[in-house]
């Protein structure tokens, strides 16, 4: 396992993705298309609990692995070069600047999901200024109910980085692989747009 990393990322949004090595289509999202969203109630950041199952209309989902801190240590060494891994703030970042263009485009919800604490991700939409909830996912119960993609660092199952659209509780589309992060939103808010119910 790699050991703690012990130099700060203060550029967490400043990211030459040249540099970044891209994930590949592992397969890992192929049953998702179609599925019925499982029954499972998750703790949001704005102190409610969403089952994305019971929400009506198009949703869009964004999961990531780990969004950073600035300043603070990366999570393991070579953080940067697992393929997929770096990018959860542009990502979250993008979706909060494409948020009112998304809900015109017929979202009638976004929400981001990790496998980060609450009060982390409480911590990051106040920073970040997130105009939607992020629901954590801490203990694995929607990752393990819907068999998402994970990977591994320092201990811990991430989510893969990947967006859902969820029409009344079934999925209709799937965003995977995602790359480069920070296109993410523009991605599904075009889709939406090309798509519309």
């Amino acid at each position: 396992m790699s050991q703690i990393h012990q130099i700060s990322q203060p550029n967490i949004m400043d990211v030459d993705w040249s540099k970044i090595p891209a994930p590949e289509d592992d397969g890992g999202t192929k049953h998702l298309k179609g599925m019925t969203v499982p029954p499972v109630a998750l703790q949001a950041t704005d102190g409610s609990k969403v089952t994305l199952a019971l929400q009506k209309g198009r949703v869009v989902v964004f999961a990531y692995p780990r969004t950073g801190e600035p300043g603070q240590i990366a999570l393991v060494d070579d953080w940067d070069m697992i393929p997929g891994a770096r990018g959860c703030t542009p990502q979250t970042c993008s979706f909060r600047d494409l948020f009112k263009d998304l809900k015109e485009a017929g979202a009638s919800s976004v929400f981001g999901l990790s496998t980060q604490s609450h009060d982390y991700q409480k911590a990051m939409t106040d920073r970040l200024h997130v105009p939607f909830p992020v629901l954590s996912d801490e203990k694995l119960e929607l990752t393990k109910a819907m068999n998402l993609p994970t990977m591994e660092a320092a201990g811990l199952t991430l989510i893969k980085r990947l967006a859902l659209i969820v029409d009344d509780g079934r999925i209709a589309h799937v965003f995977y692989p995602v790359f480069p992060p920070d296109q993410n939103a523009a991605d599904v808010l075009a889709w939406l747009q090309a798509n519309p119910r």
